[in-house]
Formats: structure tokens, sequence, C-alpha cells
């Protein structure tokens, strides 16, 4: 089930951008996205198109529809040790509407993400409120997810999950040069939780690896809780700096904390903007998992997902975007062209490589070396201003 495992994979790849909040009441920019996205990393290829288009209606209302697609092969560690490789594809459509009052800016929003295994709902609405001579905003948001969970090849299986976000923020222009926003976000899930084809290992003297396996079983709740503290800095010779840190925990016994700095320079002669971006996550993993357990059934609940494990991931990344000149642009429009690279580093500390199984291992179960892997990421789009 490739939906659970691709939120995890970009929950700690995909960068942060400033959010509108930052800006006073406007409607969104009328613009057109088209773009391509591809993740290598850990046996995994996802790729896929995306379309995103915003228009207003008036001075007051502003639509916005987005097409996305997930394209995925390979096979994770997970996978290669204990199933065969795997192809399959999310597609994703979400419609959006802002409207805007004086200082008030309402949102509503509609997901609807399908694959073969998986098909997910989710309506999100929320309020921003200008204040103090347009220095200070207020936002609130709150979105109500419902999920189907199936299994390819047991058509018996049917599972639901409910996801409910809250989140509160608010965001100060301190000085000419500086504007920070504190955001507090909780999350309440409930139903089938874990993923149903992957598996936990245990002790059996009587297999040969000296290890077998059994099926994960995860808590039927989960309540999470973040802080997000950030703030983008103007320097004097034009350019910005931008940070954010993050602390998230949750009912399940992970806590982790996400630094991430930015920044970005704009080359005014020949129309490009540059980006750097630093990013480090750190997690302790959650109260059931293990990498070995003594024997079967040995918990209540019990996991193996590596994403619930002790680790870390650095990622470095960098970015450029191009204006067009007026003789290149579609539409006699301002046009831009858009590439951003990360490369991500993630190490897990008490998740092993199994694979080393497969030959003449001198490993014992639980000895083997820790897994790590590096992951590219890439964005490429092109954007046209209405």
């Amino acid at each position: 089930m490739a939906a659970i495992d691709r939120a995890k994979i970009f929950a700690a790849i995909i960068g942060f951008w400033l959010p509108a909040s930052l800006i006073a009441a406007v409607l969104p920019e009328e613009r057109a996205d088209t773009m391509y996205h591809s993740y290598s990393g850990g046996g995994v290829t996802i790729d896929g198109p995306s379309i995103l288009v915003r228009k207003n209606v008036g001075n007051k209302l502003s639509l916005s529809a987005n097409y996305y697609v997930d394209m995925i092969s390979g096979a994770s560690i997970d996978v290669q040790a204990t199933a065969s490789r795997y192809s399959e594809q999310r597609d994703e459509f979400s419609l959006g509407a802002d409207y805007l009052v004086d200082k008030t800016t309402m949102s509503l929003n509609y997901t609807n993400s399908s694959e073969s295994d998986y098909q997910a709902e989710t309506v999100g609405f929320g309020i921003a409120q200008d204040f103090f001579g347009d220095l200070s905003t207020l936002s609130m948001r709150v979105s109500f997810g419902s999920d189907d969970v199936m299994r390819n090849g047991d058509e018996d299986f049917l599972e639901q999950a409910e996801h409910r976000r809250y989140s509160i923020g608010w965001s100060q222009i301190l000085t000419q040069k500086l504007i920070a926003e504190l955001s507090v976000e909780t999350v309440a899930d409930e139903g089938f939780l874990n993923n149903p084809y992957r598996s936990v290992r245990y002790l059996d003297p009587n297999a040969g690896s000296g290890f077998s396996y059994q099926a994960e079983l995860y808590p039927t709740t989960r309540n999470s809780d973040a802080v997000a503290l950030r703030a983008k800095y103007r320097l004097p010779y034009r350019a910005a700096v931008k940070s954010e840190y993050r602390r998230y925990a949750d009912s399940w016994g992970i806590s982790a904390d996400n630094l991430e700095l930015r920044y970005t320079h704009p080359l005014e002669q020949e129309n490009v903007i540059l980006e750097g971006k630093l990013r480090f996550y750190k997690q302790s993993g959650a109260d059931f998992y293990s990498d070995l357990f003594p024997y079967l059934n040995a918990t209540n609940f019990r996991a193996r997902d590596k994403e619930l494990s002790d680790f870390t991931s650095t990622a470095i990344g960098i970015g450029a975007s191009y204006l067009l000149p007026d003789r290149w642009s579609l539409f006699d429009r301002k046009n831009t062209v858009n590439l951003y690279w990360d490369y991500v580093m993630f190490d897990y500390d008490n998740f092993h490589d199994v694979r080393v199984h497969d030959g003449d291992s001198a490993y014992l179960p639980g000895e083997e070396p820790a897994y790590s892997f590096n992951a590219h990421v890439v964005r490429l789009f092109w954007s046209v201003w209405f």
C-alpha cells in the first residue's frame, strides 16, 4: 500500500515555503503550473506530472484545481525482504476556493486520492484575519479525512481510517525586514492505521535464518501535536534567509525535531532567483517498534516500519527560477521555469538490513548492519501568470 509509505517519504523530504498567512489578506495570484516530480532512493522510484490552475472570479473569489500523479515502481527494503517488486499509480484531484471579505480570507478545499488499494477523501476549511494595520494575521484551519484501506489479492479485506486535523497560527511583521510565524497543529487518527502488507520479524530457532515474520498490528488511535516557529529575514542586498524549527510528539511515543534553513538570492540582471536549503531531522521511535521481537505475538502491538524507528535525516537542496524573456513567453504573460533538486541522507539507528541473510551470512539475527540510504528529489515546473 504505497499511500502510507509515500506520505512518510515526502513528509521527511519536502521543503517548507512560508505560507500565504504571512502576507496581508489578498487573493492568490492567477497562474498555472505544470510540474514533473521525481523521487528516487531506497530501491523505490516515484514520479509523475502535476497541473495546478488558479483563477479569480471578480476581486473576492479565487478558484483552484490540481491534478497530481504518482507512478511507483521498485521495491523498498521491506518489500525486498518479504515480497516481490511492484508498480502502481496514484491519482489525486483537488479543488479549492478562497473568498476575501475586507481583511478576512475564508478557504474551502476538497481532495480525492485513488489507487488500487487505497481511497482517500479530505475536506478542509480555513479562515485568516488581518489585524493591526495588516501587521498581524491570525489563521485557523480544520480538515477531515476518510480513507478506505484495501489489500490487493484479497477481495474480502476492507478497513477504514479517519483523520481530523486542527491548526492555528499567528504571523507578525516585526520590522521592515523580519517576518515571523508561530503555529500549533493537532491531529487525531482513528481506525486501521498500519500497512496491510508489512510484517515484523521475531526470533524463531526453527527457521534457517533464525527468525520468521508475522503481520504488523498497530493501535487504532493516534493523537499528535506539533509546534513550529518560522521566520523570514531580508538581507541588505535583497537576498533573504528563511528558517523553521518544528517539534512533534504523538501518543505512540514518537518525538521529532526538525530544523530547516533556506537562502534565496536574486540575480536581477539575469532574471534568475537562486535558492539553497539545509535540513536536519531527528526522531525517536514508537513504543511498540522493534527490529526483532523475542517470539511470536510478543506484544499487544508491534511494528517494524523503519519510519517508526529511531532515525535521522539530512537534506541539502539547490534550486533556480528563471523569468523568461518576452520573446519566449506564452500568451504574452509572465513565464518562469523552475528547477529544484534535493539530496537526502537517511540513517536508521535500530532498523537492520536483513538482506544480508540472502547469502552466507555471518550475522546473528538482530546484529545485522544498521540500514541507511540516500535519495534524490527533483521538481521541474513551468509557471504562467494570467
